[in-house]
């Protein structure tokens, strides 16, 4: 074994760890001894308050010198055993809960001189300490009387069997190899894997100094995330394809039947993608728009030019009711043409899949929409030429590849996100790609108009609600959660609904991720049909489907939502003709942070612009649908205090890539993050 591998290893390999305190880690996702490294205390526990019986303080954790004298082992199952010790002041029990005698007479023997260390409790008036977590001779206090690392722990793990665990780790970690060159170690003043590891275990490092080190890991993190994107476009970037050959015949009819001009961005979309498909180079191309900016319709005159070519088009959405839509869509904007299109998913009938999946292997749909059961390894296309997937914040680095493979060469692939994605971001996550966006709205599309009201005032608000349904209108009402809770101050939608209903009656349904998938379809369809007219829910309302009466979105404890899904919520409503206007209800007491939130909502309706604000005020897990892929991003990267970091980890790829660096030579810090089996060094 290479020593840099005994970091992959299984924890298994480890002294003291068995088969049930390897099960116990593995609830806490720890499997490797690379997971163990990378999982740092949150704090320490303070063992250096050595003192007498005469000046202990209940409730605080100290450390004793003391002289076992007396046990008491009570005959009676399920009570404790004590251990009765003394110093020159005074005398203590120390209390077994679960505990065999035999044990303790071996950690404890009488007339032995011992210090424990626990949290000192008091019982009947008395001082007593229980469960003691360090027992140790007299020759042994440098074991206790420190500072104690302080981890999240996990049910059947104590601190003391972690600890030891992660000690016997940090003295046998080998000493890793730098991977970047001296100018850039001395440029950025980078401190080395090894001693950042171990600084960061260790409870002495002052915060100051562990920034430092966090920088060093969030680098290796921004360096890594990058190297992979980089190394994937070129792999993309080496197959040649096919050229796709149009005259925009149908296209130009479709624009036609729109009956409104296309904005500026649609246009300059358009010729990005015209460009790529008649290219010989493989389109590996995000479509970024905000709610509403038109990018569906550049999806379908893409497809246009690629079926004119002569190939097949596939277009994927993550659910089966947004599908259905783009399907409905569809069939509106290609009515005048040949087009041939059928819809699939995992609800489509046997019959009709078989059906389906004969006339897709043998040419005669030209564009299939459906769920991902579209990218199944059974289902065959005689010439995919495009494959376009919305929504793809659902999908990971490892998805993208895979669904770029499925048409072979000749497949272009286009995918499509709502969700704003700051640049550190897009940089960090799609950097694989090459990106077109819209910022202009549709000159139809009013701006959705954004109030803020105190909770005080709900009896106005349903007033407001009243108004807009006998205008034909129809309404969403958002609550945090889903049942009410005694732990959290927030509205909930059962309680919500159970209030409205005695005035709403049967105008409303309930909506939230605990409702079966098919209940939850026939809910979202009757809301579409207009059979509905309010929706209580939680944030599982879908994203990208267009509700043309809705025009009015109620989201209660507003400052408890980031900025970037408050936007996606309010981007459910305004989507016809009709003014969409958006309440947002909070509680009386509002953090000054809060308040500048709420604020920067109701002042804009630019996406981008509010993701900005979003990662700057809340960082990147808090982004609306980033946590959905399964691909986790950052563990130690802070994108505000590391935003430099991104730009030096893009010029410093690009120089290596320049240089024809290999990228082999980085495999270990690859492998340490999850990517080396995504990159698959040996195809």
């Amino acid at each position: 074994m290479k020593k840099k591998d005994y970091i992959f290893e299984n924890i298994k390999i480890l002294k003291g760890v068995g088969k049930n305190t390897a099960r116990y880690l593995r609830n806490k996702k720890i499997e490797t001894i690379r997971d163990l490294l990378l999982d740092f205390p949150y704090g320490y526990t303070d063992r250096t308050n050595l003192i007498t019986l005469d000046k202990l303080e209940a409730g605080k954790i100290s450390t004793i010198k003391l002289k076992v004298i007396k046990y008491n082992f009570p005959r009676v199952r399920n009570l404790p055993n004590k251990v009765i010790c003394e110093d020159e002041h005074s005398k203590i029990d120390i209390v077994f809960f679960n505990s065999r005698e035999g044990y303790i007479r071996k950690v404890l023997p009488i007339q032995s001189n011992v210090f424990i260390s626990g949290k000192v409790q008091t019982y009947k008036g008395k001082f007593q300490i229980n469960n003691p977590e360090y027992i140790s001779k007299l020759d042994e206090l440098n074991k206790v009387n420190k500072m104690i690392p302080k981890y999240n722990l996990t049910d059947g793990i104590t601190e003391k069997i972690y600890n030891r665990i992660i000690s016997q780790v940090l003295e046998n970690i080998p000493n890793i190899e730098e991977w970047y060159d001296k100018k850039l170690i001395s440029n950025l003043n980078l401190i080395d894997w090894n001693t950042s590891i171990a600084k960061l275990h260790d409870p002495n490092t002052n915060k100051k100094n562990k920034e430092k080190y966090i920088e060093r890991l969030a680098f290796d993190e921004i360096f890594t995330n990058l190297l992979l994107m980089s190394s994937n476009r070129q792999k993309i970037n080496r197959i040649k394809k096919k050229q796709k050959v149009f005259d925009d015949t149908i296209s130009k009819k479709i624009i036609e039947n729109f009956g409104f001009n296309l904005t500026n961005d649609q246009l300059k979309v358009i010729d990005e993608i015209k460009r790529d498909l008649s290219s010989r180079k493989k389109m590996f191309r995000i479509l970024q728009g905000d709610v509403g900016s038109g990018k569906t319709i550049c999806a379908f005159i893409s497809i246009s030019n690629t079926i004119e070519s002569g190939y097949q088009c596939a277009f994927m959405a993550p659910t089966d009711i947004l599908a259905k839509q783009h399907f409905i869509s569809a069939n509106k904007t290609f009515k005048n043409t040949n087009i041939k299109i059928a819809f699939l998913s995992g609800k489509t009938l046997p019959k009709d899949r078989k059906v389906i999946l004969n006339d897709l292997k043998n040419g005669r749909i030209d564009l299939i929409i459906g769920t991902h059961a579209l990218f199944q390894k059974k289902i065959l296309f005689k010439k995919l030429g495009l494959a376009i997937i919305d929504e793809q914040h659902k999908f990971g680095v490892r998805q993208r590849m895979n669904l770029s493979k499925k048409g072979g060469n000749n497949c272009d692939l286009l995918v499509m996100s709502a969700t704003p994605i700051p640049r550190t971001m897009l940089l960090a996550i799609y950097g694989d790609m090459d990106v077109s966006r819209i910022n202009e709205k549709p000159k139809n599309r009013k701006e959705i108009l954004t109030y803020s009201k105190s909770e005080k005032k709900i009896n106005e608000i349903i007033e407001i609600v009243k108004k807009q349904i006998k205008l034909g209108n129809q309404v969403f009402w958002i609550c945090p959660l889903i049942k009410e809770s005694s732990f959290i101050n927030h509205s909930s939608v059962e309680k919500r609904y159970h209030d409205l209903k005695k005035i709403f009656k049967d105008e409303m349904e309930i909506l939230h991720g605990g409702i079966d998938g098919n209940l939850k379809e026939k809910i979202l369809n009757q809301f579409l049909e207009g059979k509905t007219k309010i929706i209580i829910s939680t944030t599982v309302i879908e994203v990208g489907i267009d509700f043309p009466n809705a025009n009015l979105i109620i989201i209660e404890n507003a400052d408890k939502f980031g900025l970037a899904q408050l936007h996606q919520l309010r981007g459910r409503v305004g989507r016809g003709s009709k003014q969409g206007i958006c309440i947002l209800l909070f509680k009386e007491s509002l953090s000054q942070k809060s308040i500048k939130r709420i604020r920067i909502l109701k002042e804009n309706n630019d996406g981008f612009k509010i993701a900005e604000e979003d990662l700057k005020l809340r960082g990147f897990g808090d982004l609306i649908g980033f946590q959905q892929s399964g691909d986790k991003y950052f563990k130690f990267v802070d994108p505000n205090k590391h935003n430099n970091l991104f730009e030096v980890a893009e010029s410093y790829i690009k120089q290596i890539n320049y240089q024809g660096g290999n990228i082999k030579n980085y495999e270990f810090l690859l492998k340490l993050y999850d990517k080396a089996e995504v990159l698959n060094f040996n195809e």
